[in-house]
Parts: C-alpha cells; sequence; structure tokens
C-alpha cells in the first residue's frame, strides 16, 4: 500500500472535521520535508510518537535519541518475580522505528537550548528540531527516604521500578527468603508511575511464596498514601487467594495509619515508620517520583517544581513553545478531583497519538484535530485472576474533561449492594489473558 494514500486519508478526516480544504499530495510533501522532530527518551511514549509522526506523514525528518539499544517494558514486569513471565518477553529493540525511518540514535540528552531549538548530547552531538517531544518518563529521589541511595538500591534494597536488572536482582532476594520471612513493599506518596503495581506486586510475590511452599512469609505493604487504584478489586482477591489482614499472608498500612517509610537501616535489614520499626528479610522501597532529569534541566518541571504542565489540546509544555511533554513526566486531567492523568504506558501512548496527529496537521497547515486520550490498565494478581480499569478524558473549553460513560473499572460483584452476585473465576481469568494480549499489542503498537 502506498504511505502517502494513508497519510492523504488521514489528513482528509483532519480537515473533514475542520471544515477546510486538503492539501493536494504534492503540497503536503513539500510542506512536510521542512520539518525536523526530535524525540527525547525511547520508552511507550517517546517510540510512540517517532513511529506515529512517520506514520501519518512520512516527510516529516523524526530523530529518536535514546541511551539503551534495549527497552524492558515496566508493565506486567511484576510477574517476572512470580516466575510467570521470562523478562525477555517484555524487551525490545528499536530496529522496527529504524525501519519506518526514524533515525534512531543511541546516546543521552544532555541539554535542551528552546532558543536555539537544538539539543545536544553526551558525545557532542547537536540536533535541531522545528518541535521537540520530551518522553523522559521519571526520576527517583532516594534522598526521600534517609538512609537510602542510588547505591543500596543497586546492590540491597532494589526498588525494581524501572525494570530490568532491578526486577532481576529483587527476584532473585523473594526466591532467598526463607518460610517465615518478611518482606515490606514501601509505597511512596502520589502521583507516581504505575499507580496499581505495587499492589499488584504483593499478589505477584505472595503467589510465588505460595506456590514454592512459603506459606508462613509475610508481605508488608507501607503505604505513605490513605488508599489505593482499585482497592476493592485487590482486597477481594488478596483475601480470596493469600489471606489478607494482620493474620494474612498479605497486610496493607495507609500512611495514615503510620504506613509510611521514613527511614531504612541496609545493615539491620530495618524499615523505620513513624510508629514502628521493621526488621525484614527482603526490603523494596519505591522512592518518591519526579519529572526525569532533562526535563527538571530544561525547565519544563513547572507544577510543583516536580512535574511538567501541559496544554490540553496537544500536550505542548506551558513553559516553553513548541516542546511537548508526554509520559510520566507530566502532569494533566482533573487535578483537583483526583481524575488526573495516570503515569501509565497505555496513556503515554494516547498522548503520543495526540502530539503525533497535531504536528502532522500542523506542518501541512491544517487544524490540529480534536483530540481524546485514552488509558487501559490491567492488573494480574494469579495466574488465572485480572481485573482492569479504562480511562477517558476530552478536551473542552481548554479543560481536561473525565469522561464517565466509556471509563470504568472491573466489578467487585454483581448484581445489586443489597443482593451482590460474586463474578465467576472464569471472568477473572479471561481479564488475566486479555492483560498479556493488551502487553502484546501495546509493544507492538509502540516499536514496530
Amino acid at each position: 500500500m502506498n504511505p502517502y494514500v494513508d497519510r492523504r486519508t488521514f489528513l482528509k478526516a483532519v480537515t473533514a472535521a475542520a471544515g477546510t480544504a486538503v492539501l493536494t499530495i504534492r503540497q503536503a510533501r513539500a510542506v512536510a520535508a521542512k520539518a525536523r522532530v526530535v524525540v527525547v527518551g525511547g520508552g511507550y511514549g517517546g517510540a510512540s510518537a517517532a513511529r506515529y509522526l512517520r506514520l501519518l506523514d512520512p516527510g516529516i525528518e523524526v530523530t529518536l535519541i535514546e541511551r539503551g539499544t534495549r527497552y524492558t517494558s515496566c508493565p506486567l514486569s511484576n510477574e517476572v518475580l512470580s516466575g510467570s513471565r521470562d523478562i525477555s518477553t517484555l524487551q525490545t529493540g528499536y530496529g522496527g522505528l529504524a525501519q519506518r525511518g526514524v533515525k534512531v540514535v543511541h546516546d543521552e540528552v544532555v541539554g535542551i537550548d528552546p532558543v536555539k531549538k537544538a539539543v545536544t548530547t553526551g558525545t557532542g552531538g547537536t540536533f535541531g528540531y522545528d518541535a521537540l517531544v520530551v518522553a523522559p518518563g521519571v526520576e527517583l529521589d532516594f534522598g526521600a527516604v534517609q538512609g537510602l541511595n542510588a547505591d543500596l538500591a543497586e546492590s540491597r534494597i532494589p526498588h525494581a521500578w524501572k525494570a530490568g536488572p532491578q526486577t532481576l536482582l529483587l527476584k532473585k532476594q523473594i526466591e532467598a527468603m526463607p518460610d517465615g520471612g518478611r518482606m515490606v513493599i514501601a509505597v511512596p506518596p502520589a502521583p507516581f508511575r504505575c499507580p496499581p503495581g505495587p499492589y499488584e506486586r504483593a499478589a505477584q510475590v505472595a503467589m510465588y511464596c505460595q506456590s514454592h511452599g512459603k506459606k508462613k512469609v509475610k508481605i508488608l505493604l507501607l503505604d505513605a498514601n490513605d488508599s489505593f487504584s482499585k482497592r476493592p478489586l485487590f482486597e477481594q482477591a488478596w483475601k480470596a487467594l493469600y489471606g489478607y489482614g494482620s493474620d494474612g499472608m498479605i497486610e496493607w498500612i495507609g500512611g495514615a495509619a503510620g504506613g509510611k517509610v521514613e527511614r531504612v537501616d541496609a545493615e539491620a535489614m530495618t524499615c523505620h515508620t513513624a510508629f514502628d520499626d521493621i526488621q525484614c528479610d527482603v526490603i523494596n522501597v519505591i522512592p518518591p517520583h519526579r519529572a526525569g532529569r532533562i526535563a527538571v534541566d530544561a525547565g519544563l518541571a513547572n507544577f510543583k517544581g516536580a512535574w511538567c504542565a501541559v496544554k490540553p489540546e496537544n500536550m505542548e509544555s506551558t513553559a516553553q513553545k513548541d516542546i511537548f511533554v508526554i509520559g510520566d513526566a507530566c502532569v494533566g486531567g482533573e487535578l483537583s478531583t483526583g481524575n488526573g492523568f495516570p503515569k501509565s504506558a497505555h496513556m503515554a501512548n494516547s498522548q503520543a497519538k495526540v502530539v503525533a496527529a497535531s504536528l502532522a496537521a500542523r506542518f501541512n497547515g491544517l487544524p490540529a484535530p480534536k483530540p481524546l486520550y485514552t488509558n487501559t490498565c490491567y492488573s494480574v494478581v494469579a495466574h488465572d485472576w485480572g481485573f482492569s480499569v479504562v480511562h477517558l478524558f476530552r478536551v473542552e473549553n481548554n479543560q481536561w474533561v473525565y469522561v464517565k460513560d466509556g471509563s470504568g473499572i472491573s466489578p467487585v460483584t454483581f448484581g445489586t449492594k443489597e443482593k451482590p452476585i460474586p463474578v465467576p473465576r472464569l471472568y477473572r481469568r479471561m481479564e488475566a489473558e486479555y492483560a498479556d494480549g493488551w502487553l502484546r499489542n501495546l509493544m507492538t503498537d509502540a516499536f514496530s
């Protein structure tokens, strides 16, 4: 199929919505050939942006700058801890993007000059741009937890919140934990990447321990927050599968009850909260998050000094013109009501498509299409037990609006409040199977 036919179809759709005339193919190519887009960061957001820019208009010159040569997916990486998944199933390279004409540069971005519109890299490279897409992910604030530092995270107290070697290190520690041992998962204050992740992790660890005869292990979730994503679904599953509460394998302690870990002692393998000192066999501290360092250094983190505020219509930074921030580093949605953008792979993928469509229309002299932001997140708590949540956001009057119709979460029960009906186990098993398909589709959509 001719790629320019596909692009023309896209441009017609955009223009029809705006009620204006379409450019001819030759005119569109002449304008687009002059456009240079640099994408910083090759995770789900950055890879999706690069792919869709080329897909929507192959005349746009797209350069993706990413330090690593292989990417490891954070979604469903908790399954590696239980042995349900091999880490190789979460890994991919950038060959698919290169085949689409994306110029893939494996280097580290060390500077962004919004005046000169140039990006510099650690090896001395300079890349000019007409538009810059920044998808730096998050930086972990080790200093927020007393006694913790990056070196300890690499050796004794892993966070495993950036999938890869950290995931395998934590897996080894879990495997070495004795029956009757204790593991602490310390959850940082919101917002953080993958809101349901720590609670899914507790279930995956419990599944491993249960299947390997370690039925007296205690998994303690010490949480800086007073509630958490999909809480009724997680608590239902924990209770049914592993035992939940002070007498169960999994126990959750929220911030109001002193759940926040304030200090760790690696030598004594102890976590300290405001009310208790807890000795552990495995300590998994997930440090607080903020936008990736390059976004902070470039002056893009203008929301509470930690996150990048963006415009609803196209994800353009509110701090710098022609720079678009997507993925975990940005904030958006109805933050005041708690319905803000979740920091998830699917949301990053959706934001990337909004940016790509907006820029493709812009470089062809056309109005941008009206955006719709989507997110789906699966949590797998056993081989045959999964559940999910869906979020939709539209833009009205330059504001994000959470779309209740179309959004939703897996049911805890069927029936009515007065006469609840248990959800069949088949339903949960189907969602666990859907999760694997969702991941494979998402990875293909971003990296192929």
